[in-house]
């Protein structure tokens, strides 16, 4: 594609009559309220957008306003968001209400500068949410659109590089329109998501086909340069349900592990290929250390095995029986959870339901409730 104005005034007239007739009809559209895009654009973050439709539709229902998101727990928001990942999304999300609370009268701004100073808002979602709700003339970048300006351009660099992101994104702001900004990004979103797909691009279908140099040269397949194969880690961790009559012993996953603010079983690594006594023993011996709780007749629930970001897990379950507390810590040395202030509790099993749990957590209590 030339980079000419007349280029950019075609591109933008082909793209929007082509939105015109195959925008795709999602909840958070429609609307100028910046709330609610703004809870859309951070649960699309490395969510697909057909997960995302039925947690945004509940999360609103929950929480129709900044107001009712500030005054919720931080624990309530997490459950909403359970089953999303990434839930530093969520405890953002969550802060930036209360800022806006605090700082805006719970109204969510309108500025660029004040949008980017909320948590959890870079330079993409600032953008997003601005050019969407008011249809201010600002650029957006994210993976669809990286495809399509990659494209457009031929640009054969690598496109994470800091002279990549560069380019790309002088070329997102260069091409916008003077008007319609909004829904100019939003079809450009919608093209790189169902016509230019990252193999097989159906450059049949697609409006801007006269205007792409890599479907001329052929580089479709090779346009933007592949990502270098994700490595992943192979990790073994234990879990135990400590069983105290009708209740179960769960602990508040403290702000340096994974699922920072989730509830969760004693769960800690374990040593690979260790047989059943020699992890039983160790995972026994952690949980004392951190809880303060021993148990005895552990038993073989389950094996689960589940990814997350880099790492392949494989967790077994244990169910074993509470057998008292702990002998105190020798003095001068105070257990974890006292240190970092978490929550730990007994709870019935029918009440698990109510906190927000990991994945496997969620399949372990579930497991549980059967029983």
């Amino acid at each position: 594609m030339e980079d000419s104005p007349a280029q950019h005034r075609q591109l933008a007239r082909l793209l929007l009559a082509w939105f015109g007739q195959h925008h795709r009809k999602l909840p958070w559209r429609g609307t100028r309220d910046l709330y609610r895009i703004w809870v859309s654009e951070i649960m699309l973050q490395q969510t697909q957008v057909a997960t995302v439709i039925p947690y945004f539709e509940r999360f609103l229902l929950s929480f129709p306003a900044v107001t009712a998101l500030a005054a919720a727990s931080e624990e309530q928001v997490l459950r909403h968001w359970e089953g999303l990942g990434y839930y530093r999304r969520a405890r953002q999300l969550h802060a930036a209400a209360r800022k806006i609370e605090a700082e805006h009268g719970g109204e969510f701004p309108c500025e660029y500068e004040q949008v980017r100073a909320l948590p959890g808002i870079g330079r993409y979602t600032a953008g997003a949410i601005l050019s969407l709700g008011l249809d201010r003339k600002l650029p957006i970048l994210e993976a669809n659109t990286i495809r399509l300006f990659s494209r457009l351009a031929a640009y054969r660099g690598d496109t994470t590089s800091t002279a990549g992101q560069k380019f790309l994104w002088t070329m997102a702001e260069e091409i916008l329109p003077d008007k319609n900004v909004g829904q100019f990004n939003q079809a450009l979103m919608d093209l790189g998501s169902q016509v230019c797909t990252p193999r097989q691009p159906k450059c049949e279908e697609c409006p801007l086909a006269t205007l792409c140099p890599t479907r001329k040269l052929g580089l479709t397949e090779s346009i933007p340069s592949p990502k270098k194969p994700k490595q992943y880690e192979e990790v073994v961790e234990a879990v135990v349900v400590i069983r105290r009559g009708t209740k179960v012993f769960v602990r508040q996953r403290g702000p340096d592990e994974r699922w920072a603010g989730m509830w969760d079983f004693p769960r800690f690594a374990s040593a690979t290929g260790s047989p059943h006594p020699q992890r039983v023993k160790a995972l026994a011996t952690s949980t004392a250390e951190q809880t303060g709780v021993e148990f005895e007749d552990a038993e073989l629930l389950t094996t689960l095995k589940h990814g997350v970001t880099r790492f392949r897990i494989t967790l077994h379950c244990y169910q074993a029986q509470f057998a008292g507390l702990a002998p105190a810590p020798p003095r001068g040395k105070r257990r974890v959870v006292a240190a970092a202030k978490l929550e730990q509790a007994w709870v019935k099993v029918s009440a698990l339901e109510e906190l927000p749990l990991s994945v496997t957590a969620r399949k372990i209590a579930r497991m549980l409730a059967l029983k």
